[in-house]
């Protein structure tokens, strides 16, 4: 009969009604591709401008924990929700699958992986996407910044002064709000993020197709070129990522992977929704690492 610490740790490790739902349909996608799973999700869209919730350093804490004993030659399927984040963590956490996993990893956005999350879906071998999903454009951003707006506006500054000097003084408070190091950090944080792109796709995704590196090189164009893109909110559809060169698999194509995957999807959105949940790393057997707003009681004076 188990003591009293031990049915303790049995409730801690069962964790909440969401916990119970979410681990269960987690271990039903896995039960039907038997391959690993692990969802990397964010809650941003629930809690908007909490620090934490992009692409971070510690990000790579919750891969190692639910890495760890894993059956690796059963390959990953990667169920990605995200913002994007950081490039410099965006590498290292790539870095890190590939060093387990190879390239044997499928990225599945049953909604959104924007910027940093889009790289790390062109750093594995497919994308499994919705008709309802989205990757997005990969502009790195600099100080919240977006890289590409940023040189794209000092060039067009340069031109039309260049055209026309008297519209230096219009141009003139625009550009000053820049260090004078920031165009050159932006310009470096584009090539470094093309470059990543283009390396992952080659060896990965366009591996043993014919000019692998010619073909990656036109898809990194089409994510990266602001001028194409618009927007670094820009939604790009399956359909579009199917258009530019992706390896894309539509969801809707394989009804009980669909069904299994939205369910693990809507279980992940309910604990963002219910609970102080902001980020959720979790793998089948219920290995979890998951970030939870600490709430603080104050006491007022009387």
């Amino acid at each position: 009969m188990p003591n009293w610490k031990e049915i303790l740790d049995e409730i801690n490790a069962t964790g909440s009604t969401h916990d119970v739902i979410r681990r269960k349909y987690l271990e039903k996608l896995h039960e039907l591709t038997g391959r690993n799973v692990i969802i990397y999700y964010s809650g941003w869209l629930q809690k908007q401008g909490f620090p934490g919730t992009e692409v971070n350093d510690n990000d790579k804490n919750g891969l190692m924990n639910t890495i760890h004993k894993m059956d690796t030659s059963k390959g990953l399927d990667l169920v990605l929700h995200t913002p994007g984040g950081d490039s410099a963590a965006t590498e290292s956490l790539v870095d890190y699958l590939h060093s387990i996993f190879k390239y044997d990893i499928r990225a599945i956005v049953p909604q959104l992986a924007m910027s940093a999350g889009t790289m790390i879906a062109c750093a594995c071998k497919e994308i499994i996407m919705g008709l309802h999903s989205s990757l997005g454009p990969v502009d790195p951003q600099i100080m919240g910044l977006p890289a590409h707006g940023v040189v794209e506006e000092f060039n067009r500054a340069v031109d039309e002064v260049k055209q026309d000097p008297s519209r230096i003084p219009i141009w003139q408070p625009i550009i000053a709000k820049y260090n004078p190091a920031f165009i050159g950090e932006c310009e470096k944080a584009i090539a470094w993020s093309s470059e990543m792109v283009t390396t992952w796709l080659t060896e990965g995704m366009f591996s043993g197709q014919e000019k692998p590196k010619e073909r990656a090189g036109k898809v990194v164009k089409e994510l990266t070129d602001h001028a194409l893109t618009k927007s670094h909110a820009r939604h790009l559809s399956y359909q579009k990522c199917k258009d530019i060169g992706l390896e894309v698999k539509l969801l809707e194509d394989t009804p009980d992977l669909q069904d299994a995957v939205l369910s693990v999807h809507h279980a992940c959105i309910h604990t963002f929704s219910a609970t102080g949940a902001y980020k959720i790393i979790e793998n089948q057997s219920g290995q979890a690492f998951i970030q939870i707003i600490k709430q603080v009681v104050v006491q007022a004076q009387r």
